[in-house]
């Protein structure tokens, strides 16, 4: 009740300051708008924005191709050039992403090396910045992600929400370290605000198709125009299509594929040159049949020998269709479904009160999911259904004055959020699973395991609130200092209810000492509890900027800052009676020590920027997946590792030295590790065995039948999914021409990106570092202004053959399967703008 009336309050203020002022008056562009006609190109990467760059920059900061073509962001939320705000920050314009089919975050990665994304499902998906932000290989609704997603000023909680197409897209701001004394949520690794085109009062439509291999067809259209001379209106759509790059056997059909749909409309009401009201809608749509992964390898473990994958497999005469993963072949045998659904409103207003500007930003948004996977990732009948449909809903509010006073710059908020999440899950055992999942005679007899069926329901309320703010205080013209602060609270309220079956309809319970009922409820453990967490917090961080030169700034920050603690919702450890261990079912925040400085410089002329930065995270009670020994369980759950460390270097460099040719390299050195972590999963290779009894040594990893560790003392072993060395790197060169009577520019760009050896498992093991890889993209084309542009492209031009992630599925057999990145795509864009 609370939160809603938040929202309704903040809607009517919105509406309610409108009609006060005179609606003739001239109406003057949103401070979105303002940066979209300042900001033409990108701050870190050297990417084109919409506006008065040259045709064909393909990136960077600021490109310089004239003294004009500075980059406008909006991080601190005012409009300022790129160079001037000492942050460490990546923009990345709407041109560029259109240009090198970087349409969704994955491919965002490619474009800003310090941005990590792992999915292997909408649900399962993974943003991190310098290799922190959400656990990896865990999805749990309890937590928080550490990368706050902005749109158009409006939070989106469901890291799913990244596997979405952009649509109608004008900039993206990367933003590196915390963020949560300028942001509503806290953002203690970093945030991404993207910015999409505004309503105009001249009339402008756009629009693009693309076709490829692959069956690849992708087509956007945006129009723009007034209803009247104070009301402009906004449409947009943006549909994907495209075959899977798995053929599965089993069902003739190629899976993982892409089946995107979006839409969104905008409606800008400028009743006066100090007043605006915006009204945003959107609604997107995944439905592909995805997500499946290919056998890549095997590994020995510590279960005894018969119960590892390759006795298991020809014990029940199965052969993986291939063993060479990029034959890009599976068997799998379970329905799969990657149905992903989310939408919202969104009422803004801004009112320039004089001494600043009055914000205010009221939104609803929800996301469905309705996945179904196969969880033995095999072609045997061993799980038969696994799914977690899940209903999310969100309310935010936030008021934000930010102004401007002589020597001082201020922003100061207030954000309030409530959170509804609702899942049913559903898991099933098939015929083959007791030979896969059970030892001795009960092995032998599929009837005990077929038919097991665990139902889950659970659900989380979770509401926080904050009052954040950052002042920028000018000491002499070349000094600055920047304090901010933030004041937290959270709320998490949470149930978790799983009832087990089993194939006679019997329910599983830890009263029987039935053996057939005991070892189901090995496989599938009934468990009902709840929980509920909250707390305050307090963050504040400091940062002093010189400009030694009009074109040098030196900047320094320290920022004290959390991520909010959370709740278990995929079950805790139990005892030997089967009572849910509650002191696990609560995780502790994470405590956040921040320091960076790092240097902004302009040279040639403004036609060159050269960006620096030296950072270091240190993390106390960081949230990750343990296996606690001292519970006396060896079950999995999320609680909080002693201490992570991440440091390194950034830098970007772009640089025009005509208006013929631009180039852009940006590169990351990120030393991510966990300091301590004593009571770590262990990796698959000293798993599965006899677990070890006090002062029992364990065996060397890969021993069948040998003695497991309880848990694994990981300190010092890098955190999963970051590359110690990335970058990524371009140009683009052009050339006057005339086509069909039409003078223009034929040019050509190359894209490229490249990244070290990474981790795949949350505790790295043997059998899951994923090789470095570099990728080259290219492209040719003519254009015209911007009303036309038509170009050839070609995406892994050297067909390389890489994962994206590799997985590790449960019991310990030894089985490695993985998700191949895209081969080598190619095709043919048209854009046309009027």
């Amino acid at each position: 009740m609370i939160a809603r009336a938040i929202l309704i309050g903040g809607a009517l203020s919105a509406i309610a300051a409108s009609p006060a002022i005179a609606q003739d008056a001239a109406p003057v562009p949103t401070e979105t708008e303002s940066a979209q006609d300042a900001a033409p190109v990108s701050a870190d990467t050297d990417t084109l924005q919409d506006a008065t760059v040259p045709e064909g920059s393909p990136s960077s900061v600021g490109t310089g191709a004239d003294e004009g073509s500075d980059i406008v962001v909006t991080a601190r939320r005012r409009s300022e050039t790129a160079q001037d705000v000492p942050i460490a920050i990546s923009v990345v314009g709407g041109e560029h992403i259109d240009n090198t089919g970087s349409f969704n975050v994955g491919r965002l990665q490619q474009l800003t090396p310090t941005l990590q994304f792992y999915s292997s499902n909408p649900r399962n998906t993974a943003v991190n910045i310098r290799g922190i932000g959400v656990p990896f290989g865990l999805t749990n609704d309890g937590i928080e992600q550490g990368v706050g997603i902005y749109v158009d000023d409006v939070y989106y909680s469901r890291v799913a929400s990244a596997t979405f197409d952009f649509l109608d897209v004008a900039q993206i701001e990367v933003l590196r370290g915390p963020q949560g004394t300028l942001y509503g949520k806290n953002t203690t690794a970093g945030a991404i605000n993207i910015t999409t085109r505004q309503p105009t009062f001249d009339f402008e439509a756009r629009g693009e198709v693309s076709f490829g291999n692959l069956g690849f067809r992708q087509v956007k259209g945006a129009v723009s125009g007034p209803l009247s001379s104070n009301v402009a209106a906004r449409v947009a759509f943006s549909g994907t299509n495209r075959r899977g790059t798995i053929y599965n056997v089993t069902t003739d059909k190629w899976i993982n594929a892409q089946d995107n749909i979006g839409v969104r409309g905008q409606l800008l009401w400028e009743p006066s040159s100090v007043i605006d009201v915006s009204l945003a809608a959107d609604f997107s749509r995944q439905n592909p049949e995805c997500c499946g992964t290919v056998f890549v390898r095997t590994g020995l473990t510590q279960r005894s020998l018969a119960r590892q994958y390759d006795a298991l497999a020809e014990a029940q005469n199965y052969q993986v269709v291939s063993t060479d993963p990029f034959d890009r072949k599976t068997d799998i045998d379970a329905s799969l479904n990657a149905g992903n659904e989310l939408g919202g409103l969104a009422l803004r207003a801004n009112w320039d009160v004089g001494p600043g500007k009055l914000t205010s930003v009221t939104a609803w948004r929800y996301w469905d999911w309705k996945p179904e996977n196969d969880r033995d990732f095999t072609g045997l009948p061993i799980t038969t259904k696994s799914m977690n449909p899940s209903q999310h809903e969100q309310w935010t509010q936030e008021f934000r004055f930010s102004g401007d006073s002589g020597r001082l710059d201020y922003v100061v908020g207030l954000f309030g959020f409530h959170q509804k999440v609702r899942t049913q899950g559903v898991q099933e055992q098939g015929p083959a699973a007791s030979r896969w999942l059970l030892s001795g005679d009960l092995a032998n007899d599929p009837s005990v395991l077929n038919g097991l069926t665990a139902e889950n329901d659970i659900r989380l309320d979770n509401t926080s609130a904050a009052l954040f703010g950052q002042l920028s205080f000018r000491v002499t013209d070349a000094f600055t200092i920047q304090p901010g602060v933030r004041i937290n609270y959270d709320q998490k309220d949470g149930s978790y209810d799983s009832v087990v079956t089993n194939g006679d309809g019997q329910l599983v319970t830890f009263g029987s000492t039935d053996p057939r009922i005991v070892a189901q409820r090995g496989v599938l453990a009934p468990q009902q509890f709840q929980v509920d967490y909250s707390d305050w917090n307090v963050s504040y961080d400091l940062t002093a900027s010189y400009r030694f030169a009009p074109t040098l700034l030196a900047y320094a920050t320290y920022a004290k800052s959390f991520k909010s603690g959370g709740v278990n919702l995929n079950g805790v450890p139990a005892d030997s009676t089967g009572n849910p261990i509650l002191a696990a079912a609560t995780v502790k925040p994470e405590a956040v020590n921040h320091y960076e400085a790092g240097l902004k410089s302009e040279f040639f002329g403004r036609r060159a920027i050269a960006n620096l930065a030296f950072f270091r995270t240190d993390i106390r009670d960081y949230q990750a997946l343990v296996t606690n020994g001292q519970l006396g369980v060896l079950r999995g759950y999320l609680a909080n590792a002693e201490k992570v460390r991440t440091q390194g270097v950034e830098i970007d460099f772009s640089i025009r030295p005509t208006e013929r040719f631009n180039a852009y390299v940006n590169g990351a050195y990120t030393d991510a590790k966990y300091v301590r972590f004593v009571d770590a999963p262990c990796p698959p290779e000293l798993s599965g065995g006899t677990t070890a009894a006090p002062g029992q040594a364990p065996s060397p990893p890969g021993t069948p039948g040998g003695i497991s560790a309880a848990n694994c003392d990981i300190s010092g072993q890098r955190l999963p999914g970051v590359s110690k060395w990335a970058s990524s790197f371009g140009a683009e060169a052009n050339l006057p021409a005339t086509l069909l009577g039409r003078a223009g520019q034929v040019y050509f760009g190359y894209d490229g990106s490249l990244r070290s050896n990474f981790s795949s498992n949350p505790t790295p093991s043997d059998y899951t570092w994923v090789d470095g890889y570099s990728l080259h993209h290219f492209r040719a084309g003519f254009r015209a202004d911007r009303a036309f542009n038509v170009f050839a492209w070609v995406r892994n031009a050297f067909g390389k053959d890489y994962f994206e992630q590799l997985q590790v599925p449960s019991g310990n057999t030894g089985l490695i399967v993985g998700n191949p990145g895209d081969p080598r795509t190619y095709g043919a864009t048209v854009q046309v703008e009027f």
